[in-house]
């Protein structure tokens, strides 16, 4: 009888199991309609800034194509950030989870592009500065309310031993670019002619925000440079005036074509000087433009190129007294000198630093 029974209720009892593994299984979603945004930064940082959505995610897992096994992360809210150091083309992977563990996975291509990747822009205006200054070389001239030529040889070769005789003629401005050409061509007893322009005593500055956007030469031997002298110079001497060096370059082929140097010089009771090196991590400065800046305040100078800063100094103490003073600007490509050494059968003739702008914000 009691199994009768048993047997009776046992439909019942298997349809409540069957209701309950329905009602289980349908709470139990994988996520849908997943999707990713990326907001690549604009500053050439290389931060881009994730957001995953879905529906029925309980939890996001990233990876950001930076190696093959580079470790991911978790989020809860489907928001994270990466910085890549290098330009490219990344595969980013997202997976969704639910609660119970389902999963969808996205890859999705993004493309980043770090500082030097590209042509870097610059910017009219910085948060609490004001553009005081500019020249974006307009016109078919070198403007002479702005810039003096310095020409000829130099004492002892500009104190360098540089090889170059200075010309007017090496400086051209034309479609919003000054260019400083540097040609392999005998005159006034050298065997190289070059250009070297300042604003000593027309347009000089303290403190502030230095832009110089330009597109450097290459070569064994050939040395740009985007740099200042205190206007004092002419009563002080140098290194007295204090000497600041935006950029200059040596070039050479590797570790040299590629590296950009900011540098002080001063007096400390007698020649001191500091300063650090930026290297592009692919690439030369001959490829396209790239920035070049100061961030100059009373207590600090910072050196960036593509606004990615890379030395510092602390001008406070009064070792740093030539840097509370007005300073000038200097622009010039020199061929050969004590630092970079002489052209070589390898140097290419002629060569080119072209500068779309110089802009000062205080």
């Amino acid at each position: 009888m009691r199994s009768s029974q048993l047997y009776r209720k046992m439909p019942l009892l298997l349809l409540f199991v069957l209701l309950l593994s329905c009602k289980k299984n349908a709470t139990a979603l994988s996520p849908t309609n997943l999707q990713l945004q990326a907001e690549v930064s604009s500053d050439g940082s290389g931060k881009v800034n994730f957001t995953a959505t879905a529906q029925n995610a309980d939890r996001y897992y990233f990876t950001f194509g930076k190696s093959s096994n580079e470790e991911g992360i978790r989020s809860n809210d489907g928001k994270v950030s990466a910085t890549y150091t290098y330009s490219g083309t990344f595969t980013v992977k997202v997976t969704a989870y639910s609660a119970d563990n389902k999963s969808a996975e996205l890859s999705q291509n993004v493309a980043v592009t770090v500082g030097n990747g590209t042509e870097y822009e610059g910017a009219l205006s910085y948060t609490g500065m004001n553009l005081v200054w500019r020249d974006e070389f307009d016109g078919t001239s070198l403007n002479p309310a702005f810039w003096t030529f310095e020409t000829g040889t130099g004492s002892n070769g500009w104190g360098n031993n540089e090889l170059q005789y200075y010309r007017q003629e090496n400086t051209g401005v034309k479609d919003g670019f000054l260019t400083i050409t540097a040609k392999k061509e005998a005159f006034g007893g050298r065997e190289y002619t070059s250009s070297r322009i300042k604003t000593q005593d027309k347009k000089t500055f303290k403190y502030g925000r230095i832009d110089m956007r330009a597109k450097l030469p290459k070569g064994q031997g050939i040395w740009p440079a985007l740099w200042m002298l205190g206007n004092n110079i002419s009563t002080v001497n140098w290194p007295l005036s204090g000497e600041i060096d935006i950029m200059e370059m040596i070039g050479g082929g590797a570790g040299r074509d590629n590296t950009s140097h900011g540098t002080l010089h001063y007096d400390n009771n007698g020649y001191a000087t500091t300063g650090k090196s930026y290297t592009l991590p692919e690439g030369i400065f001959n490829d396209k433009f790239h920035l070049f800046s100061l961030v100059w305040t009373s207590t600090s100078m910072k050196w960036l190129v593509d606004n990615q800063e890379f030395y510092a100094v602390d001008i406070s103490s009064s070792a740093y007294n030539e840097f509370h003073n007005q300073f000038f600007l200097l622009f010039n490509v020199a061929v050969g000198g004590n630092w970079p050494g002489s052209p070589n059968a390898a140097t290419s003739f002629p060569q080119q630093m072209v500068v779309d702008y110089v802009r000062v914000f205080q």
